[in-house]
Order: structure tokens, then sequence, then C-alpha cells
């Protein structure tokens, strides 16, 4: 059961660093800056349903191996929903809308909370 464990929480923190880290940076290092704004735009729905699947995955096989792991993965399961369904949205709203100075704001808050989820799951890594 441990090394389920590991390899879950192993794709988690692999997928979102990667995605976070280099897939965005690629896209408007490459790519038209419209359309790797639109590129990361319809991308980002596809990464808040990995990051809960491979979350919800891991919990359950680490629920067995360890709790303090099983604790960092549940939060990450649990605040991706509001940053997928709440928002996500509410960045797309302020780009699409104009209003700068709110996208900013979102955006750096999404920016810290995805820090955040990369972090513990390295850190549940660590602990597997």
């Amino acid at each position: 059961m441990q090394l389920f464990s590991i390899l879950s929480v192993a794709s988690l923190f692999g997928g979102m660093l990667l995605f976070a880290g280099g897939f965005g940076a690629m896209a408007f290092k490459l790519l038209d800056k419209t359309v790797a704004r639109s590129l990361i735009r319809d991308t980002f729905p596809f990464f808040y349903l990995y990051v809960l699947a491979n979350s919800g995955v891991a919990v359950v096989l680490c629920y067995a191996v360890d709790q303090s792991a099983c604790i960092l993965l549940s939060l990450i399961f649990v605040t991706t929903i509001p940053n997928r369904q709440v928002l996500m949205p509410a960045i797309n709203y302020a780009a699409d809308t104009g209003n700068k100075k709110t996208w900013k704001i979102l955006h750096g808050l999404s920016v810290m909370i995805t820090l955040v989820h990369i972090t513990f799951a390295g850190t549940a890594l660590k602990f597997l």
C-alpha cells in the first residue's frame, strides 16, 4: 500500500509542478500572448480536475500509511474545489471586464494557493 501511496502523491506533486512551473511558462514563451492566454484559460479546468482526482486517490491510499500525509492531501482536495468553482471564474471575469487590479489580486491568490498545494504534496511525499 505504501508504494501505491508514494506513486499517487508523486503523480500529484509532479503534475502540479510541471503544469504550474513549466506548461504556463512555455506557453507564453512559444506562443503568441493571445493564444497562450486562451490555451492556459482553457486548460485550467482540467488542471483542477487532475488535482482533485489525484489528491482524492492519494487521500484514500495514504489513509492507512501516514495520517499527516493524509491530512495534507485532504487539504489539497478540499481547497481545490473553491479554486475551480469560485476563484477561477472570478479571475476570468476580472480579465474579461478589464479589471486589472482585481485580476492581479485574484491571480496572485491563485498562484499562492497552488504553491501551497505543491508544498503540501511535496511534504506528504516526504512523510511517506
